[in-house]
């Protein structure tokens, strides 16, 4: 498996960030959607450069030009609600591409500290053979992301998988690191060093799903 943490690169992604992670800024619904949006668009074209490609012959007014493009079947499965504008960012760039959507949460019984993650809803294609983008915005504990693995196993075994996350916690990338397969790349803006009693990052944002779409009973 491999991480690339481009925190440790300076870039225009890094003001994105410190915007999602403002608590004035963050009551602009609009704009932390977008803000999610733009880091999907900056891991998506890091991400790019790990496809293979082919090369093929355009058209010009003028002339012919060779030029390489992507050539693997890509398959975007984000976590609902709190993955769809860091979904939308990477469909932006991979437009043509298959997309899955599942359902999953954090269930805490009688309010404790502990808690499981249960998926409920699941759309996907195929992904036999594919290249699996699993968009999930915080990856806090890894949890949600193995949840979610396991079930998207149902419709087929990918040949490489790329995680991608906004924040990410030490402890929850040691974890993703041990439960997925060794063809796995993470992709992440940023990591924090803690996670809160109830499983939260720390400092991190808040709830990527109330601040992008409003609080839930």
């Amino acid at each position: 498996m491999t991480l690339h943490n481009l925190e440790t690169s300076t870039s225009i992604l890094n003001q994105f960030i410190a915007e999602i992670r403002d608590e004035v800024i963050q009551k602009d619904q609009m704009r932390f959607r977008r803000n999610i949006e733009r880091i999907g668009e900056v891991l998506g074209y890091e991400l790019s450069k790990k496809l293979t490609v082919t090369s093929r012959e355009v058209q010009t007014p003028l002339g012919i030009k060779t030029v390489t493009v992507p050539d693997e079947k890509l398959v975007l499965c984000s976590i609902l609600r709190a993955g769809m504008p860091l979904h939308q960012g990477l469909l932006n760039y991979f437009d043509k591409e298959e997309n899955a959507f599942i359902s999953a949460y954090r269930h805490h019984p009688d309010d404790s500290d502990a808690f499981e993650v249960v998926v409920n809803y699941l759309a996907a294609p195929s992904i036999e053979g594919k290249t699996l983008l699993l968009i999930d915005p915080m990856l806090a504990t890894g949890k949600t992301l193995e949840n979610t693995y396991q079930a998207l196993l149902k419709h087929g075994t990918p040949k490489h998988i790329h995680i991608i996350s906004v924040i990410g916690s030490v402890e929850g990338v040691e974890y993703v690191k041990t439960i997925f397969p060794e063809n796995t790349d993470i992709w992440i803006a940023t990591i924090d060093e803690k996670l809160s009693s109830r499983g939260y990052i720390v400092p991190g944002l808040g709830d990527a799903g109330d601040l992008s779409y409003g609080s839930k009973l």
